[in-house]
């Protein structure tokens, strides 16, 4: 059976258009996601909030990026607009190679149904379903066949095979963030975001999804953008981009948590 990283380039070398000789051109066009001089502004004159003030980034393939900084910082801000949940007043957001800034509703919702999984804080998973039907409905909602041994072998990987049948008011807070989680891979994802993926799960039961996702990363390469405010969360990234007033003002590469938690209070002094 194909790897999950062959289906993962697969999607990303059809997206990408021909490269060009200009290097920031190469750069952003080979990554999964970019963003260049994104601004995001609520409001108007006096009362205005400046969200995000001109941030360009690139995120790798199979890379795990994790985003840390107080309340207020813009780092939720900053991964709607990645990944396309929310528009920049300004700049320029791709993925994949494709260029989405200016995409109205529905060619976003057909973007995000290609190339991009969520996970969410407070799983977002449907009672009347079982763990299984709630994985497979993004597939069947876009019409998507789907490659039952590929879904098998996610729900073991999240191990979840004697819970399938189960609804979500018989599973653990855990086990329902695993649904999450499952349900983010099973469409193959360029890339995956999660938002505070432990933040409402005691330590014990967060240790284990964390070695979901970083499992998830590490086996089938799968790409990860993570807003989080736990710094053990943020230690199974590549790296940690952290976010003050709406820029990034610091970046730490394969950083522990206690580095993590050093660099956040100097964030929050400076």
């Amino acid at each position: 059976m194909r790897s999950w990283l062959d289906y993962t380039v697969e999607v990303n070398v059809n997206a990408v258009a021909p490269a060009t000789t200009d290097g920031r051109e190469q750069a952003a066009k080979a990554a999964v996601v970019s963003a260049r001089d994104v601004t995001r502004q609520y409001g108007e004159g006096e009362t205005a909030v400046q969200a995000v003030r001109g941030i360009s980034l690139d995120v790798k393939q199979g890379e795990l990026t994790a985003i840390m900084g107080p309340s207020g910082s813009g780092k939720s801000t900053l991964m709607h607009i990645l990944a396309g949940l929310d528009k920049p007043t300004s700049g320029e957001v791709s993925i994949a190679g494709s260029t989405i800034t200016a995409l109205d509703d529905n060619a976003l919702t057909k973007v995000r149904r290609k190339h991009i999984g969520f996970i969410f804080q407070f799983f977002n998973l449907l009672p009347m379903l079982t763990a299984e039907e709630n994985i497979v409905l993004p597939l069947e909602l876009a019409g998507r066949k789907y490659d039952r041994a590929w879904v098998d072998q996610v729900i073991g990987k999240v191990g979840l095979s004697d819970r399938r049948k189960h609804r979500p008011s018989e599973l653990s807070g855990g086990q329902q963030q695993r649904v999450a989680i499952a349900r983010a891979l099973a469409s193959r994802p360029t890339i995956m975001f999660a938002d505070e993926p432990t933040g409402n799960l005691d330590s014990k039961t967060s240790a284990e999804i964390l070695d979901v996702l970083r499992e998830s990363v590490e086996e089938y390469g799968q790409t990860t953008v993570m807003v989080t405010h736990d710094p053990n969360a943020a230690a199974i990234g590549h790296r940690t981009l952290f976010l003050a007033d709406g820029l990034i003002v610091k970046e730490l590469h394969g950083a522990s948590a206690h580095d993590l938690i050093v660099a956040i209070d100097e964030v929050g002094s400076a």
